[in-house]
């Protein structure tokens, strides 16, 4: 099993950047993923989840209104948009999927399988 992420870069505060992860190895359409990202000399965090089919959503505080997480279960894949970017948004983002159904979407320790990450570095 892994999980491919990329559409990491530098941009200016501001801008909009859009992550992209692709499953392989099995599919994770039957369960919800994340995406989670760590900075420099801080703990990974939370960012944003998906419902296996997509009706639900969920996101940290820092990125709600600006972020909008989304799936294509037909190509195992994840997207996060990223909008109205800041220098705090700046760190290592990792998608993550869990073994089975899980119950708490912003624990990390909730999910098995995590990307290998791509850096985000937003400049002011």
């Amino acid at each position: 099993v892994q999980l491919q992420a990329s559409g990491g870069g530098e941009v200016q505060a501001g801008a909009s950047l859009r992550l992209s992860c692709v499953a392989s190895g099995r599919t994770f359409s039957s369960l919800t993923m994340g995406w989670f990202r760590q900075a420099p000399g801080k703990e990974r965090e939370f960012v944003a989840a998906i419902s296996r089919n997509g009706g639900g959503t969920f996101y940290a505080d820092s990125v709600k209104g600006r972020f909008t997480i989304s799936r294509d279960n037909a190509k195992n894949t994840i997207d996060l948009q990223m909008n109205r970017s800041k220098p705090d948004d700046t760190a290592v983002y990792f998608c993550a999927a869990p073994e089975s159904a899980i119950m708490t979407v912003f624990d990390p320790s909730a999910y098995i399988y995590w990307g290998q990450g791509t850096l985000v570095t937003v400049s002011s």
